[in-house]
């Protein structure tokens, strides 16, 4: 082949040996290696992204000359995650090794020991394959400049997964500094699911046009199906449940299959089922990101040894890592976002010429219409988009702490750096003076507080770190990603519980509320709440079968932008019906003939009597975030208005809010009106703990507040109350503080999602909103109306009764 001949012999001989021929996009990529330029490498799952990004300083590391003096770190690898770095090290070795080459390549994680980073300080590895955090402490590093000074190549694995995010930010802040350590580095980026190449472009390099664009060819199409288990599809639900034993007997047929789920408490679900299920003894095993450490590990050697025929996981596996054996995917519920289902399915048959298998098991009749819209869209190549990006002020007063605990910096040089980071490059000089004074005092309320004053100038101009306490403690607390305060799950009983062998963590706000002897599902069991004695819940396996609390919930994803849309076109569009099954076609025509099925562009709105009250159903599909703000501002507005709003629910596909009077004759576009982002936004804020969590976020990863110090880590309560303090203090004497400003953007885009409902309200403004008033419940709302009953009911075999006896009534009214 005529690619072939560009790369060295040893290397055509490895490939040749393999019964390989270098892919084109490989060759693309050595050739970018070869002119110096940085470039963004998309290409399918399986298609050797990884080894594209690798052969130029192989080769270049197989070619240099002898050297007298140690050389220092060749190129640096970074991974979203710890266990994808350690494999690559794992897959690095195979071409090293058996090309003969001398080349040293090594991990470092945070689970890297002590005696392997002080040996990498004084002898770096030719390769250093790491993570962001880590390279946010190797810009903290004394020396820093001198250790990278060699620097070649900077290769960023799923680029996709950090650049939308605080962790890509940082991330950035740390290519700009690398660049200045190293002025000739290349940047190289490799992703298998980018919407939209540009945004990736302009934050991997110091301009989108400096960055070159190399696309892999197509692999094998995947085959996806949507199960329709015993030929229904639920009114309700979100776990699949009744999906469950057709599940197994797929899973019977597969060489090992991974079940994915969206959150930890669908995974601790699943995995009970299938095992009640499991009575051929296969090996089915639970991973999170809340199991202990070592048993997460252990499944994962298990999975690498071929000894697992299937695993209950979350986005922990989403990404990279090649588990050999898989052939089959399966998604427990809707997936939420198509790219996210295509990163999933890529790890089933990991090569490019043969397609992957995935199996989409809705839980309800909405669910179904996701389903097939994000199975169409995998088939269309289709994926969701992120918005473009600023970068955040609170990631950049982390990164200005670090640069001044590696070594003094001048303002002007530093702003300058900065701005050369994609997400930084249109920062104003005031609001870098701003970053820069609140990491030398905390900002004007709070210069008064000496353990505020991080940073300090000297008499030469430049701001150096104020001592060694400030340098460590900026170092034990780097990184960007803020999770709920965990509490270490222990077996123990007792009001004096010895500390017990750990199972593995939980968030601390499922525990608070919490009382002794309350029972719930844990790492695949039934467990007794005991006690809460500091960072430690202490339990008891339990012999019922049936917890009073199913499980935590841990996150959930929304519903991403692009599936709504086509979930709102499929539901419009009649001759997209007939290839749905026969149950959801007849609620499809039910909800035309007894309400409205609405034009692609419009939301119904819904209003009847049910019970003793009067609700109001609205269908925006924009994701349950987006509902729950939306939920609370038009209760506000409800009762301002006299109609006595009682409460609501919000799921991924619509809310509902029921009251004392009726609303069908409310003034809807009022009501909807975009002002409510303005003062009714602004008041809730104030009073609205989502406010001061997002404070607390912010407050951690700008290092006003440290969780963790020498020798003791503050528990989650601890670091609630500091920032809850300050943040009173703040809102009184500086509203418009940095942090109160980050905390506020934090919660638009994140835990409120008020930039999409701002979308939402401008879509359906002008008389986009179609409104039927019924004399009775309708078929669309029926499954949110059965959320309404199940957060009421008891969680007892008697509440499944009422449950079941109340889904007969709704459904009978609706289709009557």
């Amino acid at each position: 082949m005529a690619e072939a001949t560009a790369l060295p012999p040893r290397f055509q001989e490895w490939f040749a040996a393999r019964g390989w021929a270098p892919r084109p996009h490989q060759m693309a990529m050595v050739e970018k290696g070869r002119q110096g330029r940085d470039a963004l490498l998309i290409a399918p799952t399986g298609g050797g992204k990884t080894l594209a990004g690798f052969l130029p300083s192989l080769i270049q590391l197989s070619e240099r000359a002898p050297r007298n003096t140690p050389a220092g770190v060749h190129t640096l690898y970074i991974s979203p995650l710890k266990a994808l770095a350690v494999d690559i090290e794992r897959n690095l070795a195979t071409p090293i090794r058996e090309m003969g080459l001398n080349i040293v390549a090594e991990s470092r994680t945070g689970d890297t020991g002590e005696a392997r980073k002080q040996r990498q300080r004084l002898r770096p590895p030719d390769i250093l394959l790491t993570t962001p955090e880590q390279l946010a402490l190797f810009c903290a590093w004394e020396g820093a400049r001198e250790y990278f000074a060699d620097l070649s190549c900077v290769i960023i694995d799923e680029a996709h997964a950090l650049w939308p995010s605080k962790r890509g930010d940082l991330l950035s802040l740390g290519l700009a500094r690398l660049q200045k350590f190293a002025p000739n580095m290349r940047r190289v980026g490799l992703s298998a699911t980018v919407d939209d190449p540009g945004l990736v472009r302009r934050w991997l390099g110091r301009d989108a046009e400096g960055v070159d664009l190399v696309l892999g060819q197509g692999g094998a199409q995947p085959i996806v199906e949507v199960l329709v288990s015993d030929g229904r599809v639920p009114w309700a639900g979100h776990t699949a449940e009744h999906a469950m034993a057709e599940i197994y007997e797929i899973i019977k047929g597969a060489k090992t299959a991974l079940v994915f789920v969206n959150t930890r408490f669908q995974a601790e679900f699943a995995f009970q089922e299938l095992w009640k299920l499991n009575d051929d003894g296969l090996a089915i095993a639970l991973h999170h990101g809340s199991l202990a450490a070592e048993q997460r590990r252990k499944v994962e050697a298990a999975m690498a040894r071929g000894e697992i025929r299937a695993v209950v996981c979350t986005s922990t596996l989403d990404m990279g890592i090649d588990w050999g054996d898989v052939d089959l995917v399966i998604q427990l519920a809707a997936p939420k976002g198509a790219s996210r289902m295509v990163q999933r399915i890529g790890r089933a048959n990991h090569r490019l010429d043969e397609p992957s298998r995935a199996i989409l098991a809705p839980a309800n009749r909405f669910e179904y219409l996701e389903c097939r819209a994000a199975a169409d869209a995998i088939l269309g190549g289709h994926l969701d988009g992120d918005p473009a990006r600023t970068g955040t002020l609170d990631t950049l007063a982390q990164h200005i702490m670090g640069c001044a605990c590696s070594e003094p910096f001048a303002p002007t040089e530093l702003y300058d750096e900065v701005r050369t980071s994609g997400p930084y490059a249109d920062l104003s000089w005031e609001d870098f003076e701003t970053v820069v004074d609140f990491v030398s005092t905390g900002g004007y309320a709070l210069r008064t507080y000496d353990k505020f004053r991080r940073i300090v100038p000297g008499q030469d101009g430049l701001w150096r770190a104020r001592n060694a306490q400030a340098v460590l403690a900026h170092r034990m607390n780097v990184g960007a990603i803020v999770s709920p305060a965990m509490i270490n799950v222990r077996i123990g009983g007792g009001k004096r519980p010895m500390g017990g062998r750990k199972v593995g963590e939980a968030e601390e706000g499922f525990f608070e509320q919490m009382k002794a002897g309350d029972t719930f599902i844990f790492a695949g069991q039934v467990w007794r709440f005991n006690s809460l004695v500091g960072a430690d819940a202490f339990v008891t396996p339990s012999p019922d079968k049936d917890p009073m609390l199913p499980s935590w919930g841990g996150s959930k994803f929304p519903l991403s932008t692009y599936l709504a849309g086509r979930v709102r076109a499929m539901m419009h569009d009649e001759c997209e019906w007939p290839a749905l099954p026969p149950d959801v076609q007849e609620w499809l025509n039910y909800q035309k003939v007894r309400s409205i099925i609405p034009d692609q562009d419009e939301m119904l709105l819904e209003t009847f009597p049910h019970g003793k009250r009067f609700h109001l159903v609205c269908y925006p599909f924009e994701g349950r975030l987006a509902h729950t703000t939306l939920a609370m501002l038009l209760t506000r507005r409800l009762d301002r208005l006299g109609v006595g709003p009682l409460g609501f629910v919000a799921n991924d596909y619509a809310v509902a809010i029921w009251s004392l009077k009726p609303m069908d004759q409310l003034d809807l576009q009022e009501l909807f009106a975009q002002d409510m982002l303005g003062d009714d936004l602004e008041a809730w804020l104030d009073e609205s703990f989502l406010m001061k969590r997002a404070f607390k976020a912010c407050a951690l990863i700008s290092g006003l507040i440290e969780r963790r110090h020498p020798g003791m880590e503050k528990s989650g309560r601890q670091v609630t109350f500091s920032t809850d303090l300050i943040y009173d203090v703040l809102r009184r004497h500086q509203p418009d503080h940095l942090l109160l400003r980050c905390a506020r953007a934090d919660a638009a885009t994140g835990s409120l999602d008020v930039a999409r409902l701002g979308d939402l309200l401008a879509r359906i403004g002008g008389g986009r909103i179609r409104h039927a008033a019924l004399d009775h419940v309708s078929p669309f709302a029926v499954p949110i109306m059965l959320e309404i009953g199940r957060e009421r009911a008891p969680g007892d075999a008697a509440g499944e009764m009422i449950l079941a006896e109340a889904e007969e009534d709704l459904i009978a009214e609706a289709m009557a």
